[in-house]
């Protein structure tokens, strides 16, 4: 596995859901002694259900800082991770925005409400000095207009479940990753058989992102599941990195090869 990578990705990150990954974060650095440097992506949230905003818990920005030192990334995730937008109206965007998530910010909204959020959460990276080159949308879900503002802003890449895409153009990347869906016992036990699935069909994918969520980190086998996995593929060879640096790989060898 001599080229191939791995990305640790916090969503979710806000002064509220701290807490649930203090644990699991320690024991990442942990594995760190022993198998050397492990960055994290962490998707910030810029005031997290309109009620965690980060700018008014100076611990918090502190801590994001620290970690910047350390050699991790902070790429900006939604501006209130919550779906504000009227009632869903098709039988389809009731199931996107209601089964699939409650959180799809950037589903319903047009060009230039998503303009909006998208610069307020660039206002935050810039008053902290944080370097910014991703946005990844809430549950991933983005509508045309969140396209077209996206692609007028100075980002380097966004994602979907599967691919990482490079901006403005949005050329697809593939990059595969595991993700629980952890609300309840029945998605707990469906997501480690879709996951243990996906890891073995990706096992030559040149990054394999291991995207978590706070609710993972709440319950223990899920948070044990996670800690074996990263473990398991350090061991088998994968090398961590933050998705800004992959992406920024990816450009280097574009140039190369130009």
């Amino acid at each position: 596995m001599a080229d191939r990578h791995l990305a640790l990705v916090l969503h979710d990150v806000a002064p509220e859901t701290w807490p649930d990954y203090a644990e699991f974060v320690a024991r990442v650095d942990d594995l760190a002694r022993t198998h050397g440097p492990i960055p994290i992506t962490w998707l910030v949230v810029p005031d997290f259900h309109h009620r965690s905003d980060c700018r008014l818990d100076d611990t918090f920005l502190d801590r994001m800082h620290g970690r910047l030192a350390a050699g991790d990334e902070l790429a900006l995730h939604g501006c209130y991770h919550s779906d504000d937008a009227p009632p869903p109206r098709t039988p389809r965007d009731w199931f996107m925005r209601r089964f699939y998530t409650w959180e799809g910010e950037f589903y319903a909204l047009d060009e230039h409400q998503a303009a909006d959020r998208l610069d307020k959460g660039i206002a935050l990276f810039r008053s902290q000095a944080w370097p910014l080159t991703g946005f990844v949308a809430p549950a991933w879900l983005m509508s045309e207009g969140t396209r077209r503002a996206l692609a007028k802003r100075d980002f380097a890449y966004t994602s979907d479940p599967q691919h990482l895409y490079t901006l403005p153009d949005f050329t697809p990347l593939e990059a595969p990753g595991l993700v629980w869906s952890a609300r309840s016992a029945w998605r707990r036990g469906m997501s480690r058989l879709v996951n243990e699935t996906q890891r073995w069909r990706s096992r030559q994918a040149p990054l394999l992102r291991l995207g978590l969520h706070p609710v993972d980190m709440r319950h223990a086998s899920v948070r044990e599941y996670w800690l074996t996995t990263l473990e398991r593929l350090l061991v088998a060879g994968r090398r961590p990195i933050t998705k800004r640096d992959w992406i920024a790989r990816q450009h280097h060898r574009e140039s190369q090869a130009a």
